[in-house]
């Protein structure tokens, strides 16, 4: 009798044992799909939006949509493409702005700072330079071998074109310089409307690059948004 009882109490436990088994496996089986799913769902989002992007202005709370094309990274350091897919998949604030120079084919939204971040997904505007769609000197840095690797072809004459919630202003190149980093005046405000572009020099310089390259424009015509 008590062998018998402990038979099935052996098989009870694993019985037991496997249905504990199944149900983890059936855990994880729910999770991959759900996981699967939800990555889909993102894929097939981000197909429908990635042409677009909301610019914002924080200081009135407008924004507009328009349309911003997948920038070509042909010319990009291969890290400089992992971190920028990787900065994709983090929610951020919107650009307050896009950049474009149709003749180098640069179009690149600008974020509000200079960090790292900002400008594995884009440019950033720096921090105490003029605010968007503001008199002064406006100045925008970028990496030399990701959104802003283009740079290297600029010439004097060339347009710019910032569009804002506000509308669009175009600028022309005036100037071209090669600065050592320490060289802060290019970002001295102007009484005009100025941009000026920062990035590191040489373009293709292996490990920390010694000096910057600096693109100033000038406004030429604002158009704004009715």
């Amino acid at each position: 009798m008590k062998n018998q009882t402990k038979r099935k109490l052996g098989w009870l436990e694993a019985a037991l044992y496997l249905g504990g088994v199944a149900l983890i496996a059936t855990y994880f089986q729910l999770r991959a799909d759900a996981e699967r799913q939800k990555e889909e769902g993102l894929k097939s989002f981000r197909a429908s939006v990635k042409n677009e992007v909301i610019i914002a202005d924080p200081s009135s709370g407008a924004s507009k949509l328009t349309e911003v094309l997948e920038p070509d990274k042909a010319l990009w350091a291969e890290k400089r493409i992992a971190e920028y897919e990787e900065s994709l998949k983090v929610e951020a604030d919107p650009p307050v702005a896009v950049m474009a120079i149709d003749r180098l084919d640069i179009q690149v939204p600008v974020f509000d700072g200079a960090d790292d971040f900002n400008m594995n997904r884009g440019v950033g505007r720096i921090m105490g330079t003029a605010e968007i769609d503001a008199d002064g000197n406006l100045g925008i840095a970028g990496h030399r071998d990701g959104f802003f690797r283009g740079l290297k072809d600029v010439e004097v004459g060339d347009q710019l074109d910032l569009q804002t919630a506000g509308g669009t202003t175009r600028y022309v190149v005036d100037s071209i310089l090669i600065v050592d980093p320490t060289d802060v005046f290019v970002l001295d405000p102007t009484p005009d409307r100025t941009i000026t572009l920062v990035t590191c020099y040489p373009f293709y310089y292996v490990g920390h690059a010694p000096k910057r390259f600096i693109v100033k424009a000038t406004v030429a015509r604002i158009h704004s948004e009715s």
